[in-house]
């Protein structure tokens, strides 16, 4: 019996993996360190938090952690606009990443608000 596909587990492990890459890139090519430890910091927490939530002690915990989940990938979000505002990533770049980020965001909201019962 296979495993059922968990789709925000695997969307924001994929985000984390481009996220270290960006940053890798940032770093090496770019020269570029303190934002991209911020993009760093941010953009792989929502997937630990969505992992975390696997195990939450109870549905208030579950939504305590799916919603700083939600923070951080808007912190991303941040991040990732400044980074293309300062010239850093290219639009293209910008474009292929921001949209997985929106993509997580939008997924979370609609996970906290069934959650929450709204």
């Amino acid at each position: 019996m296979g495993k059922k596909k968990n789709l925000i587990k695997d969307k924001t492990f994929a985000f984390g993996k481009r996220v270290v890459r960006m940053c890798k890139y940032l770093e090496e090519d770019k020269k570029e360190y303190v934002l991209s430890k911020q993009l760093k910091r941010s953009g792989t927490a929502p997937g630990a938090l969505v992992r975390e939530s696997e195990h939450a002690e109870s549905t208030k915990d579950f939504i305590h952690k799916l919603s700083v989940a939600l923070k951080e990938a808007n912190e991303t979000d941040y991040w990732l606009h400044l980074l293309k505002e300062g010239d850093y990533l290219t639009k293209e770049q910008f474009d292929s990443i921001w949209k997985d980020c929106d993509e997580i965001i939008r997924i979370l909201v609609s996970i906290l608000k069934t959650s929450k019962g709204d």
